[in-house]
C-alpha cells in the first residue's frame, strides 16, 4: 500500500457504509469506529511508535475521542485494534478529512514510511451502543486486566432475541461469575452485518480467570434455563455454527483504556 493510497483509505475506507438511518434503540447516539490495522512484516513496532508519538494526539486534535488501543495476545497477523468515537458519522468524516490534510500528519507519514508502508490492510466497522451497554468511558484499571473481544453472528431474524437474552439474563450472570463489562455494540445501519451481529468487550483479571469464569457461567442453572427458553422461542440456536468468535487483547501502553 502506497502512502497516497493509505491516506485515501483513512478518508474513505468506510464511506460506502456511512448511509445514515435511525440510531439503534437505546444507543447513546455516538458513532463508534473499530479499526483493525494489519502491519507489514517487521513494521508493527514502527506502527505502534507512530501511534504513541504522533497519531493518538493528532486524532484528539481533530476532534476524535480515543477510546482504546489493543493488540491480540496471540498476534501472528500483526494486528493493531482500536476504537474511536464521534458525535455522529458526519463528525467522523470531517475529523478524518482534517486529519488527512494536516501538514503535521503528512510529514509524519512521509518520514515513517521512508522505508516502505507500515500498514498492509485496514478494516473498519461503524458501531453503536445497545441499551444495556455501560457508558463507554476510557479508563485505566489499578490492577492488570486482559480484554476479550467477542463477536456473535445470529441466525436469521434472531438478533433481537439475542439482545433480549443479554439484557435480561447474560449481563447479570456475567457479573455473578466475575466477568466485567466494558462495551456492547451492534453495527450501524447500512452495513452488511447490521442485522445479525453483536460485538462486545469484556475484561478479566487473566486469561486463566476468563476460562474459569466462562466455565462456571456455562454450568449455571440460571444460564441453562435462559438459553433453553430463548432457543425454544426461536426454534433453534440464536447463533450460527461457529457464530461466536473470541479474541483476547492486551492494551497498549499509550491506550487511554488499559
Amino acid at each position: 500500500m502506497t502512502r497516497k493510497s493509505f491516506l485515501a483509505s483513512l478518508l474513505s475506507i468506510a464511506g460506502s457504509f456511512c448511509l445514515g438511518g435511525p440510531a439503534h434503540a437505546g444507543s447513546d447516539g455516538r458513532c463508534y469506529e473499530m479499526r483493525i490495522y494489519y502491519a507489514n512484516e517487521g513494521k508493527l513496532d514502527a506502527l505502534q511508535s507512530r501511534f504513541r508519538e504522533h497519531t493518538v494526539a493528532l486524532f484528539a486534535k481533530h476532534g476524535m475521542t480515543n477510546v482504546g488501543y489493543w493488540t491480540p495476545v496471540e498476534n501472528p497477523q500483526r494486528k493493531l485494534v482500536y476504537v474511536l468515537s464521534f458525535p455522529d458519522r458526519a463528525a467522523r468524516d470531517a475529523s478524518f478529512k482534517a486529519f488527512g490534510n494536516d501538514p503535521e500528519w503528512q510529514a509524519v507519514a512521509k518520514k515513517t514510511e521512508a522505508n516502505g508502508p507500515l500498514v498492509a490492510k485496514i478494516e473498519s466497522q461503524f458501531l453503536q451502543t445497545v441499551d444495556f451497554s455501560p457508558a463507554v468511558v476510557p479508563s485505566v484499571s489499578e490492577t492488570p486486566r486482559v480484554f476479550e473481544l467477542r463477536t456473535y453472528t445470529t441466525t436469521p431474524g434472531n438478533l433481537d432475541r439475542l439482545l433480549a437474552r443479554f439484557r435480561d439474563h447474560t449481563m447479570g450472570l456475567f457479573v455473578k461469575h466475575g466477568i466485567s463489562h466494558f462495551a456492547y455494540w451492534v453495527p450501524q445501519a447500512g452495513q452488511p452485518t447490521a442485522e445479525n451481529t453483536l460485538a462486545y468487550l469484556v475484561t478479566h483479571r487473566t486469561q486463566g480467570s476468563a476460562a474459569a469464569s466462562f466455565q462456571s457461567f456455562g454450568q449455571d442453572p440460571a444460564w441453562k434455563a435462559a438459553k433453553e427458553a430463548s432457543e425454544k422461542d426461536a426454534g433453534g440456536s440464536l447463533t450460527t455454527p461457529q457464530g461466536v468468535i473470541s479474541e483476547f487483547l492486551v492494551a497498549t501502553d499509550y491506550s487511554p483504556t488499559r
